[in-house]
């Protein structure tokens, strides 16, 4: 059976909001319901089907791994891949069009990349730098585990149960205790236990945000904050990442538009790594305070600095209680964890528990009780100690790598603390398409349009060098360097059908 010229027939939409491999997918399925592809029928190879549809080799390769994900087709080594001998869904069985019933949400070709960076594996053969990950095996998993034996004996079995939306009250304190180590002085009924600091950006455009309401962003900044205010149907002005912080254009934005919120991320940004002075925090606040605008600082890299110690939090001079200041265990201690914490005003903590019971009641309670012990024991100092070492040494090997291999394909500033290196083409190819080839030599980053709200320059791309060794890192900018070289030697560009499906491994 030539399984090519009924592939062949699939029509795409370039220009839909769903990918191409989702489109292609979905099209092979119908085949297999309807009985047109039997069982065991032989499907084209990779390179076939990529040459058929027009599309990349690795939109080819993303429908196959979707069709296995369904149990529709099976690959065998060396032979190829092939519809599937059993079939859960029968021929003739009325299939639920769910992307009919979804709600409309924002769809943009960098939509999924965030659950895509989290789910990709790492490996010698593909060196992941996309993700910002810390090391695993420089997880506390040790002391974990010896709190986790011992946790029973120290704790009531009504802990266990149901417990206080707002989050376990020891822990509550503990943190209280920590954020005084920063100069920040609150009480546990200012501060919510949250699963993992995406979840106090979710609850604040809950409480916060109607659609239409104006919100002003960094650009670039964090992936999922775009995506979360998007969502919320906010409008988004843009104030560039720049030094010093242009507060005439954030003043220009209070007068005009009369924004909700500023989102910022103050100590070593992400993606691109700056720090604002202490000046230029103070007359952000000062500003802030004039125009009763909220300012929600996230902090997630402020314990992870490789030479000074950066200024203290904006939340530290907040005298208005206009600074809502979130913190993640994620980065210092280890993702998986899924525990934050968000300080605020007491009535707006209250709000956002009335907001949160709704999602999830309360945090996973274990978790919460082996961070505080772990808080409580002072754990923390030593870990903190270890791993700024650790990846301090991995910071300045990738640095010296950029400089040896990519010195003039590309310009970067070295980051004071994080785990990112942004990165500047020299040329105007773009870092989108170039990932294309990365993929293929086994390297991976993620392009510098995600951090942005369309339009985006479109030669940028970010850098994580926490996630691996030495070794590692180099290997990854030698491919890295070898595949921009390439694709700027090429006389000729290659063009991908908008919409293709890049995946971020």
């Amino acid at each position: 059976m030539d399984t090519s010229k009924m592939v062949k027939l699939c029509k795409l939409e370039f220009n839909s909001p769903v990918p191409l491999y989702i489109q292609i997918a979905n099209y092979i399925t119908d085949m297999i319901i309807q009985g047109n592809l039997p069982p065991k029928s032989k499907l084209p190879p990779e390179r076939e089907l990529a040459a058929l549809l027009a599309v990349s080799r690795t939109t080819a390769i993303n429908v196959y791994r979707q069709l296995e994900k369904q149990g529709l087709v099976e690959t065998k080594a060396g032979s190829g891949t092939y519809v599937a001998a059993s079939q859960t869904t029968q021929p003739n069985t009325v299939r639920i069009p769910w992307s009919q019933l979804f709600n409309p949400y924002i769809q943009t070709s960098m939509s999924s990349i965030l659950k895509d960076m989290i789910a990709a594996p790492s490996s010698g053969e593909c060196i992941s730098l996309a993700a910002g990950k810390p090391d695993p095996a420089h997880y506390p998993l040790d002391i974990f585990q010896q709190l986790y034996a011992t946790v029973d004996i120290h704790t009531a079995a009504t802990d266990f149960g149901y417990i206080a939306t707002e989050g376990y009250m020891p822990l509550r304190c503990a943190i209280k205790d920590l954020m005084l180590e920063q100069n920040i002085i609150t009480e546990p009924e200012n501060t919510i236990v949250l699963s993992g600091s995406q979840q106090g950006l979710y609850l604040l455009s809950k409480i916060l945000l109607e659609p239409g309401d104006y919100a002003i962003v960094e650009s670039p900044t964090y992936i999922g904050a775009l995506q979360i205010f998007q969502a919320a149907g906010a409008r988004l002005l843009k104030v560039p990442v720049s030094s010093p912080l242009d507060l005439n254009l954030i003043k220009d934005y209070l007068i005009r538009y009369r924004p909700k919120l500023f989102y910022i991320i103050p100590t070593f940004q992400n993606p691109t790594g700056r720090c604002l002075s202490w000046q230029e925090r103070r007359d952000l606040l000062e500003l802030a305070a004039r125009y009763r605008l909220i300012i929600i600082e996230d902090d997630p890299y402020g314990h992870l600095y490789y030479d000074n110690q950066p200024p203290q939090p904006l939340k530290t001079a907040d005298q208005y209680g206009n600074v809502l200041y979130i913190g993640t265990f994620s980065k210092m201690l280890f993702p998986g964890l899924r525990t934050g914490w968000l300080i605020a005003p007491t009535e707006v903590i209250q709000r956002l528990a009335l907001e949160k019971q709704y999602i999830d009641l309360h945090s996973n309670n274990l978790a919460q009780i082996l961070i505080y012990r772990y808080l409580q024991y002072n754990y923390l100092p030593d870990h903190l100690t270890k791993i700024r070492k650790i990846y301090k040494q991995r910071r300045d090997t990738m640095a010296q790598a950029l400089n040896h291999y990519c010195r003039e394909l590309l310009h970067f500033s070295l980051p004071q603390g994080g785990f990112y290196f942004w990165c500047t083409l020299q040329s105007e190819h773009s870092s989108h398409l170039l990932l294309h080839e990365a993929v293929t030599k086994g390297i991976t980053f993620v392009p510098g349009e995600a951090f942005y709200q369309a339009p985006a320059p479109t030669n940028q791309f970010r850098l994580c060098f926490a996630t691996h060794e030495e070794e590692l890192l180099v290997e990854g900018i030698k491919r890295l360097a070898m595949v921009i070289k390439h694709s700027l030697n090429k006389k000729s560009k290659t063009v991908y059908p908008a919409g293709s499906s890049i995946p971020i491994i």
